[in-house]
């Protein structure tokens, strides 16, 4: 792997800023992500459902971002299949064919999701802009996922689909969801018999260990947080400056 450029790396030190905060929890909050790559990059936040969260038009660039726990699957949105009904009651009833084109049209969905936002905004491509906390190590990469010459993010063909069994609790019964395989790795879980959440696991098959991402910075941790009163003081401080150069 290469070394990380000074660019990225000043990305994860000013991501990592956030950890001293007082109020600070274990993760990484995504809008303040956003922001902080938005403002780096000279972009804007959507702050919407798109594939891209930020985008940069001078740039034509986007970024998917995401600072879930490493352990946390990611939730790409809720797939709302048409005919999803249908294609259900005949998989239940050991119909593959119906199984695999719920699958493909799952996929599918995934696929139009990022083209849209190509075409949306008039990007050249889309990266993903990943913030993985483990320990005191903070990491930060980004890697293209798409671009404007690329047809697909996902080729349907590399996935094999099958239902997971129901799961009961004390309290509820867990429908069994849609789960896609690829080279023997789940991938997605759709929940389609209930709210149509599409859980994305495969996502760490795209971190550093899995592939030959070139943007890529580590850093360590201090473990440090600042008080609440250290935090009152600077921001009286600045006040009292803002108010003086007026």
């Amino acid at each position: 792997m290469n070394p990380p450029t000074p660019d990225i790396r000043y990305i994860a030190e000013k991501t990592a800023l956030y950890l001293h905060l007082p109020f600070a929890s274990d993760s990484i909050p995504g809008s303040y992500a956003e922001s902080i790559i938005a403002d780096h990059y000279g972009g804007e936040k959507l702050a919407k459902y798109d594939f891209a969260d930020v985008i940069s038009r001078e740039m034509g660039i986007g970024w998917q971002v995401k600072s879930t726990k490493a352990t946390t699957p990611v939730t790409w949105k809720r797939a709302k299949i048409e005919g999803s009904d249908e294609l259900i009651r005949r998989s239940d009833q050991g119909d593959e064919s119906a199984t695999k084109q719920l699958g493909n049209l799952i996929i599918e969905a995934c696929n139009e999701h990022a083209r849209e936002s190509l075409d949306k905004y008039q990007l050249s491509e889309i990266r993903y802009a990943r913030i993985i906390l483990d320990g005191n190590r903070l990491v930060y990469f980004e890697k293209k996922l798409i671009d404007d010459g690329q047809n697909n993010l996902f080729d349907p063909a590399t996935f094999t689909w099958k239902w997971s069994p129901p799961k009961k609790t004390k309290k509820k019964e867990q429908l069994s969801a849609l789960h896609g395989f690829r080279e023997n790795s789940k991938w997605f879980a759709w929940h389609g018999r209930g709210e149509n959440q599409l859980h994305f696991s495969g996502e760490n098959q795209w971190w550093p260990e899995n592939s030959s991402d070139q943007l890529y910075s580590q850093i360590e941790i201090r473990d440090y947080k600042a008080s609440w009163e250290e935090l009152f003081s600077w921001l009286r401080d600045q006040l009292a400056r803002s108010t003086v150069s007026e």
